[in-house]
C-alpha cells in the first residue's frame, strides 16, 4: 500500500490553472485518507465553489493518484477554503489571485423589459429562466428593479440568500438550479424599503455584475424595473446587452409607455428579440377566448421593431397561485418554450 508521502507527492503534479501553483503547496489539499481497500478521498479546497475548473482540477488529481501503485480508487470532495487562507494566497509574491471576470464567462445577456409597472415584466423573466433551465442550460437571474424586486419571492428564496467572500458575491440558486441576485436576498426582511436614489441604483446593478461570481452560463436575464432612467440606463451602459424582451398588456396607454422603451433599446441599437402581450385574454372552460382588458395592440407595436417574435399569453390564475406560493418554476408555458429555445441560440 502506498504511504501518504507517495499521494501527496503525486498530488504536487497538480496545479490550479489560475495561480499556476501546485494545488498541494497552495493548501488545497485536505482531509487525505487512504482505506485498506486502496480507495483514497480527500477535499478539494477552491476559493469559491463556482470555480469553473474546479473539475479539471479534480479529473487530474484522480489521474495522478491512480498511477501511484496499490491507488484503486480515488474520491474527490468539493470544499472552500476559509477567509484567513484565501489571504495567505494573495499575500504570496508570486501568486495573483484571479480577477472576478476569470471566473464568469457568460455567453448572452438579455433584458427584459417595458417602460410600464405592473404588466408582468419579473414573471415573464422568471418563466424564460425556467424554461430555459428545462432545455438544460445554465441562467442567471440579475433583479435589476433595485427598490422593487419581486423576483426571490416569485422563487421561493429568502431574504439574506446571498453569501460573498473576499473574490466576490455568490448568487442565491433555485431548486432548478437558477442562479439569482436581488437586493431582497441581501435584507433580513422581505418587506424592509429600499430606500436608494439614482446613483446608489446605477452603483448596485454594476455591481450585481461585476462583483458577482456567476460562473459560467448559457445566458443572464435581467429583470429591470419600470421606466426608462436609472436602472435601464445603468444597464444598457455598463452590460453587454445582446437583446430585449419587451412586455406589454392590452391598454392603449401600457402600448404608449412600452413604445418609449422600444425607442430608447433603439437608439442604443439593441435589438428587441420579442414582444410579450401579457394578459392578452382568457380562455374559459369552453375554449372561447375573452379580451377582458380591450383588443390587442401588439401589431402596432411590431411595426416599430424588425424582426421581433410576438406572444400573446393568455390570462391564467395558476401563475399567480404559483407565484404566491414561491412555486414559479413548477410552470412552464408552451408559449414560451420555442422563444427561450431561439434565445439561447
Amino acid at each position: 500500500m502506498p504511504n501518504e508521502s507517495e499521494l501527496i507527492a503525486a498530488l504536487k503534479t497538480v496545479n490550479d490553472p489560475e495561480l499556476d501553483k501546485s494545488i498541494v503547496e497552495l493548501g488545497m489539499v485536505k482531509d487525505l485518507v487512504l482505506d485498506d481497500t486502496g480507495k483514497v478521498s480527500f477535499t478539494l479546497a477552491l476559493t469559491t465553489l463556482a470555480c469553473p475548473l474546479r473539475n479539471r482540477m479534480a479529473d487530474q488529481a484522480k489521474e495522478a493518484l491512480t498511477r501511484v501503485a496499490g491507488v484503486q480508487s480515488v474520491e474527490v470532495v468539493f470544499g472552500v477554503l476559509n477567509r484567513d487562507e484565501i489571504k495567505a494566497i494573495s499575500r504570496r509574491e508570486d501568486v495573483h489571485l484571479p480577477e472576478i471576470k476569470q471566473f464568469n464567462q457568460i455567453k448572452r445577456v438579455f433584458l427584459v423589459m417595458s417602460g410600464k409597472g405592473g404588466v408582468g415584466k419579473s414573471s415573464v423573466a422568471a418563466m424564460l429562466a425556467v424554461n430555459m433551465a428545462n432545455l438544460g442550460a445554465r441562467v442567471g437571474i440579475l433583479d435589476a428593479d433595485i427598490t422593487g424586486p419581486s423576483i426571490p419571492k416569485l422563487f421561493g428564496l429568502p431574504p439574506g440568500g446571498l453569501r460573498g467572500g473576499d473574490l466576490g458575491m455568490l448568487p442565491a440558486i433555485t431548486q432548478k438550479g437558477v442562479r439569482v441576485v436581488s437586493t431582497n436576498l441581501l435584507l433580513k426582511e422581505a418587506d424592509t424599503p429600499t430606500v436608494w436614489r439614482g446613483p446608489l441604483i446605477s452603483a448596485t446593478i454594476r455591481q450585481f455584475w461585476g462583483d458577482t461570481i456567476w460562473g459560467r452560463l448559457d445566458a443572464l436575464i435581467v429583470d429591470l424595473p419600470p421606466g426608462t432612467s436609472d436602472a435601464a440606463i445603468a444597464a444598457l451602459n455598463y452590460l453587454p446587452v445582446n437583446g430585449a424582451v419587451v412586455v406589454t398588456t392590452p391598454q392603449e396607454l401600457a402600448g404608449l409607455v412600452v413604445r418609449k422603451a422600444i425607442k430608447l433599446l433603439q437608439s442604443r441599437e439593441i435589438p428587441v428579440l420579442a414582444l410579450i402581450e401579457n394578459m392578452s385574454h382568457y380562455l374559459t372552460p369552453s375554449g372561447e377566448s375573452v379580451e377582458l382588458f380591450g383588443p390587442s395592440h401588439l401589431a402596432n407595436l411590431a411595426d416599430l421593431t424588425s424582426g421581433a417574435r410576438t406572444i400573446r399569453l393568455p390570462i391564467l390564475p395558476e401563475i399567480s397561485q404559483q407565484a404566491d406560493a414561491g412555486n414559479i418554476e413548477a410552470l412552464a408555458l408552451p408559449e414560451l418554450q420555442a422563444l427561450s429555445r431561439d434565445l439561447l441560440g
